[in-house]
């Protein structure tokens, strides 16, 4: 946040209310959009830079969701009109962006961001105008703020589980690969704990890259040194494409090391192709192939609107998501007002693609179903581990004995 805004922010309400900042107020945020027959939201997220692979279909999403919502008569009676921003895979845009949709623009809402440097970035900016981001994708957990909705997985229900699978595989030696920011540093972090606990598992080797990075030569070596048994790899946007096509390049596949990716769905692997990726293994809460009847209709709408040869992923899902379960608090509250709509997402259920999610009003993270997936020749991903039932989430791995006992804690 600037200073010229932090300084605003601290006058006395009625020097707020004189400036137009009302949005700002506790209680008083989210009603200024609703003018006439609509509500004006914000999106956020990287249409250029290194993360639009991911985010463009996060984004089409969120307007597929919007557009069916009106289509259905709105919310509350009003249209859904939107506002949207660049954050052009640069943290500090994306504050820059959040601020103009708070405090120029005064949507109701923002669904946006993917990184957690990005998250991080805007999140004092939220909870100074006491306004909701609804968050789409997995990360590293650690966090909770009243002013974000987590629709992601929590470390318990990605990360955490996914090793799980491989040490019950029968796997021993991890090499750790990431892109050099907060999530694969902390979601890093928990695995090295978990390894550890673990009876003959051993990290065999720890690699970061910048996120702009386009050059993997020196780390594939690395990881020809260390033979591991699986990479688990926490890589995003561009990286992972330079990445995987330059061990494909040497000639290494899944059969001769495995991978778990925490950020491959099914954009990237159409992106970096499945003749590359099949047969390796992934971590989500969805997958295109997801046997339910409202994600027969969700990707059915999506391709009617995109293509077909669009597809859909876990982050587009939870993005689409999102927009429905803000309408749902919107119409339990019967306001667009900040604080009555985050009260009613306590306990809210609503039927997703992915099954059945539900808000834990203390921590506004879902409980969620936790899939473990394998890439195919067809380019999609399907299941070969599931949950039987949502997993509650858990952000900071405190019902786990060994994190707990790791000392596992937030970085910043």
């Amino acid at each position: 946040m600037t200073k010229k805004w932090t300084r605003v922010i601290s006058l006395a309400a009625v020097a707020a209310m004189v400036l137009g900042l009302a949005g700002c107020g506790k209680g008083g945020s989210g009603t200024e959009s609703a003018d006439g027959d609509t509500v004006t939201v914000g999106l956020l997220h990287s249409l250029t830079g290194s993360m639009a692979i991911s985010e463009g279909s996060v984004r089409d999403a969120e307007v597929l969701a919007i557009d069916e919502i009106n289509k259905d008569g709105g919310v509350l009676g009003k249209k859904i009109k939107y506002i949207e921003e660049d954050g052009a895979s640069e943290p500090s845009t994306f504050a820059t962006k959040a601020e103009k949709l708070l405090g120029e623009d005064e949507v109701a809402t923002v669904f946006g961001c993917w990184t957690s440097s990005s998250r991080k970035a805007v999140k004092q900016i939220f909870e100074d105008y006491d306004s909701l981001l609804w968050y789409p994708v997995q990360y590293e957990g650690m966090e909770s703020s009243e002013n974000i909705v987590y629709m992601g997985a929590a470390p318990n229900q990605q990360i955490v589980p996914a090793i799980e699978y491989l040490l019950d595989q029968g796997y021993k030696k991890f090499f750790l690969i990431g892109s050099d920011y907060v999530f694969p540093r902390t979601a890093n972090m928990i695995i090295n704990a978990q390894i550890e606990a673990a009876d003959g598992a051993e990290v065999v080797g720890e690699e970061y890259a910048a996120m702009d990075q386009t050059e993997f030569s020196s780390i594939i070596s690395k990881i020809q040194s260390a033979q591991p048994d699986v990479i688990i790899n926490t890589l995003n946007g561009t990286g992972n494409v330079s990445f995987f096509k330059q061990m494909a390049d040497k000639n290494i596949t899944s059969d001769d090391i495995m991978s778990m990716s925490f950020s491959i769905a099914e954009e990237e692997v159409k992106t970096i192709g499945a003749d590359i990726l099949k047969g390796n293994l992934v971590s989500w809460n969805y997958y295109q192939t997801t046997d339910t009847q409202k994600n027969k209709e969700f990707v059915k709408a999506y391709k009617e609107k995109y293509g077909e040869d669009r597809v859909t992923s876990d982050p587009a899902e939870a993005a689409y998501d999102a927009v429905y379960m803000w309408k749902a608090a919107c119409e339990k509250a019967n306001s667009f007002d900040t604080d009555k709509v985050r009260k009613a997402l306590d306990g809210l259920s609503i039927d997703a693609p992915e099954g059945t999610i539900t808000v834990d009003g203390e921590n506004q993270h879902l409980s969620k179903p936790v899939r473990i997936g394998q890439v195919k020749e067809d380019g999609l991903i399907y299941e070969v581990s599931a949950t039987d039932e949502p997993v509650n989430p858990d952000p900071y791995l405190k019902t786990y004995d060994w994190a707990v006992k790791a000392g596992v804690q937030p970085l910043e």
